[in-house]
């Protein structure tokens, strides 16, 4: 599983319920006039909710304009283009459409007008066969460039397209199973689509076995269009670990070079991996793989600082990056881990990677790429804040559709994003900076009523900040986090 998605904090102190004492070890250094209590925090939300009821925006309003809609999308329902009733046109294995009863025309409007945007070529642009160049010749030379991890779940492509507008340079899409693609599940060909604000993009790759990846690999080569491609060995999940892939890998020798060697003789694009410091905890292996990876032809490898048995208990290692930097050389190689900060992005850059990848980071606060190239700390506000979540919600919209579907599908990924941003304690209430990913917030009341209600960590309170972007809820709604926000409350 790619960094950040499904994992809780680590514990590293204890909690922070007792109120306004003093902070314990692992706890964010809030100044004391913010701090309270936890049932004061929650009493606090509550009267404010009652007394000034949160703004929506509502998904229509009275005179009939849908403001969720794409504009495009409008234009042609104002045309006298119905949205209502319709039925999608199915498509064969082989992307051709199926005829129905309906008269072709009618079907084409019909399509035009949907709410969902489901619409991916199934063949790569012609104009890339004609720029195709020698692989041999193929670089990717992302040295000093931020790179933002490819998120499972949360790094959609509305949630690139955040990472994106404050600073990100390379992107990758969500991790992709191949068997899944080769069997051609719509959902995870979804994970492939590319926003064209990404300049930099690649996607991730992850399977147990030589001949099902090199298949995939040579698919995806006549079929998308990305920068590089990238193979998951990082992936702790048992699910995917017990069937031989993800960090499984890293002891699986001869099955791993077969992969690499087998996606490197059919790609026209760099390949790239991601890798852990090894499988056990005391046990590393990366500094004995790199030399091996270099060797069958890899372009780059992201090292997470952490083992798989470690998982999120213990900080990343950045002295082993730092050894293992030396051991990848020539090839370069990305670090990631623990990185909040332009600090930490200092830090990290001083043991010699060639670039960080960041990943929790970029979930507790998507803006932290303007940060470290700007070398600031951003005291950012509330309101900018909810303006962020706004432009995200738009971009979902527009991304998966604003009908029932769209808007409950933008709803869910919202909240899972949410679950991780209230992590995040705003500058100037912290009495140190900057603040560290392995401390959690206490309890505390921000400077206005919005700031303290994205602090919370009940779902419920993020159900009302969704509210406040996509209006009202439907009826037997619920949302449980997959990684478990709360488990280190």
């Amino acid at each position: 599983m790619a960094e950040g998605a499904a994992e809780a904090p680590p514990e590293n102190g204890g909690g922070c319920d007792s109120g306004a004492g003093a902070l314990e070890r692992g706890v964010a250094p809030i100044k004391p006039q913010y701090l309270t209590t936890k049932e004061q925090f929650h009493e606090f939300l509550e009267a404010k909710s009652q007394e000034k009821p949160c703004r929506k925006t509502e998904v229509g309003d009275p005179g009939g304009n849908d403001l969720a809609e794409p504009e495009a999308k409008r234009i042609r329902l104002e045309d006298g283009q119905s949205a209502e009733g319709q039925t999608e046109n199915r498509q064969t294995e082989d992307g051709q459409e199926e005829e129905t009863a309906e008269p072709r025309e009618q079907q084409q409007a019909q399509k035009r007008a949907r709410g969902q945007n489901k619409g991916r070529s199934h063949v790569k642009p012609t104009h890339y066969d004609k720029n195709r160049l020698c692989p041999s010749l193929i670089q990717l030379d992302i040295r000093g460039k931020l790179y933002l991890a490819p998120l499972t779940t949360c790094g959609n492509l509305p949630f690139r397209r955040i990472c994106k507008r404050f600073g990100a340079d390379v992107t990758c899409g969500e991790m992709a199973v191949c068997t899944n693609l080769l069997q051609g599940q719509m959902s995870e060909w979804a994970l492939l689509k590319r926003h064209q604000c990404e300049d930099v993009f690649g996607i991730q790759l992850e399977g147990a076995f030589p001949d099902t990846m090199t298949k995939c690999a040579e698919l995806l080569n006549r079929t998308v269009e990305v920068d590089f491609v990238d193979i998951n060995v990082g992936c702790p999940i048992d699910l995917v670990y017990k069937k031989g892939g993800g960090c499984a890998l890293m002891n699986r020798l001869a099955k791993f070079q077969q992969i690499v060697r087998g996606m490197n003789q059919v790609l026209d694009v760099p390949l790239t991996v991601k890798i852990r410091t090894g499988v056990q905890e005391r046990v590393n292996l990366a500094h004995r793989l790199l030399p091996e990876l270099r060797d069958w032809g890899v372009a780059l490898v992201t090292l997470h600082g952490r083992s798989r048995e470690q998982r999120y208990t213990k900080l990343a290692d950045w002295e082993y990056i730092a050894q293992c930097v030396k051991a990848a050389s020539p090839m370069p190689l990305f670090g990631n881990g623990d990185i909040l900060s332009f600090e930490d992005a200092n830090h990290a850059m001083q043991t010699g990677v060639a670039g960080v990848m960041i990943a929790r980071g970029a979930l507790l606060k998507p803006w932290l790429f303007t940060e470290i190239k700007e070398q600031r700390h951003w005291d950012i506000s509330s309101s900018e804040r909810l303006d962020i979540l706004r432009d995200f919600t738009n971009y979902g919209l527009e991304h998966w559709g604003s009908d029932t579907q769209g808007v409950e599908k933008t709803r869910r990924f919202l909240l899972q994003w949410l679950s991780f941003l209230c992590r995040y304690v705003p500058v100037g209430l912290l009495e140190r900076l900057p603040q560290r990913i392995n401390e959690r917030p206490p309890y505390y009341l921000g400077r206005d009523y919005l700031e303290t209600l994205m602090a919370s960590q009940k779902a419920d309170d993020w159900i009302r900040i969704s509210e406040m972007l996509l209006g009202p809820v439907p009826p037997n709604f619920t949302f449980l986090p997959k990684h478990k926000a709360n488990a280190y409350k």
